[in-house]
């Protein structure tokens, strides 16, 4: 089937915070892919758009039933529908849960570079950043467990964030990395909340590890954020769940989530959904991961001709590439921003991601090939000036 990933779909005008961009420019820097979402999802909500009321919505076991079908079928994980509880997003539920479970001036640790709004989440709710670095080494990342203890073992490091994969380095954690951090966070009393929004956007053959899954341990001390939006390309509607398998810590997070009012569904929430985890989903998806790859490896083939001082981390999770420009620079937004004055293209800094993002540029490869061919070029020629300006 044609599910049109070559087609080069206008944008502009739309409202799409990623095209809300000068009329030269090409944003490639949010995570927002151009692709029209699977056909399956598309007919469910112009069904129910069709329908022309669109009162107060209800959450139907159908929508549970989906997710624990997907989760249990494609990544092994098993999942009980009352151990879910929706939301309207994975960031609404990380800050509701910073403001549940900690108190401010508290310390929740992440592992940077990573997805910058964890910080907004942590600093808007009173809380301190706790860094762990992951460590750089052969061009590739890997956890400083010998950090994460000493952070841990901190007696206001009360919650930590786990991005799995990891956004931007696109790393899949292996269940025996997964475990030892559930057995720390368990040992020094630290709430685990799991990042897994990108999880089913994986290289073909590849598979993430659920925190959830990895043991007891994890399972029980942990909330684990799952949705479809990042993945079917439908983050704008608010659709989520979090996955909380002890009663204790379900009972408070589905309390505060309806305290802050982000539990309750729109009219096209429960439809998408339920429609993106179907079989005829999977399908869609299957082909978006091969499509996917093809432009990681049209990247890589031109970095190795065109820009052979500019590295790309081999990854098997997630559409964003982590070019390494240190070879041009330490300071990856004055490069991003020079970038875009010369040559229109937007990706982002590095540094926005902390850790030793100052030294990455990311790249958001989620487009059609002749839209990731001009965003090359583009940077090509970006990195050239730079190099050579006076």
């Amino acid at each position: 089937m044609d599910y049109r990933f070559d087609e080069v779909i206008d944008r502009r005008g739309t409202g799409s915070l990623k095209w809300d961009v000068a009329e030269n420019e090409l944003p490639m820097w949010v995570a927002d892919m151009d692709f029209p979402t699977a056909p399956c999802v598309r007919r469910a909500i112009e069904k129910r758009a069709a329908h022309g009321v669109f009162g107060y919505s209800i959450l139907p076991d159908r929508l549970f039933d989906a997710y624990r079908n997907w989760w249990g079928k494609h990544h092994g994980l098993e999942i009980r529908n009352e151990e879910l509880i929706f939301t309207t997003g994975v960031i609404p539920a990380l800050s509701t849960a910073v403001r549940k479970f900690t108190t401010p001036a508290e310390k929740v640790i992440i592992q940077t570079p990573v997805y910058n709004t964890f910080v907004n989440s942590i600093v808007n709710n009173g809380c301190r950043v706790l860094e762990n670095p992951l460590i750089y080494r052969d061009g590739k990342y890997e956890m400083d467990f010998e950090d994460l203890e000493k952070k841990l073992s901190d007696p206001l490091a009360t919650m930590m964030i786990l991005c799995n994969p990891q956004n931007p380095a696109g790393i899949i954690w292996s269940r025996e990395e997964l475990a030892r951090v559930g057995a720390l966070c368990k040992k020094h009393h630290v709430l685990v909340f799991a990042d897994e929004i990108h999880c089913d956007l994986t290289a073909p053959g590849c598979a993430y590890v659920p925190f959830a899954s990895v043991d007891e341990t994890c399972r029980m001390n942990s909330i684990t954020a799952l949705a479809p939006t990042k993945t079917f390309n439908i983050a704008g509607i608010n659709t989520a769940a979090v996955f909380v398998p002890e009663e204790g810590l379900r009972q408070r997070m589905n309390r505060a989530l309806n305290t802050d009012e982000v539990a309750e569904p729109n009219a096209f929430a429960v439809d998408a959904a339920v429609a993106a985890f179907s079989d005829e989903g999977w399908e869609w998806l299957a082909a978006l991961r091969g499509y996917i790859e093809e432009n990681k490896n049209t990247v890589r083939a031109f970095l190795k001709k065109e820009l052979p001082d500019v590295y790309a981390l081999p990854q098997d999770a997630t559409y964003l590439m982590w070019l390494d420009v240190s070879r041009y620079t330490d300071d990856s937004e004055a490069l991003q921003q020079f970038i875009r004055e010369k040559t229109g293209l937007f990706v982002m800094p590095g540094s926005e991601y902390l850790g030793n993002g100052n030294l990455f540029l990311r790249l958001n490869t989620a487009c059609p090939r002749s839209m990731l061919e001009d965003g090359l070029n583009r940077l090509k020629t970006g990195l050239d000036l730079w190099r050579n300006r006076g």
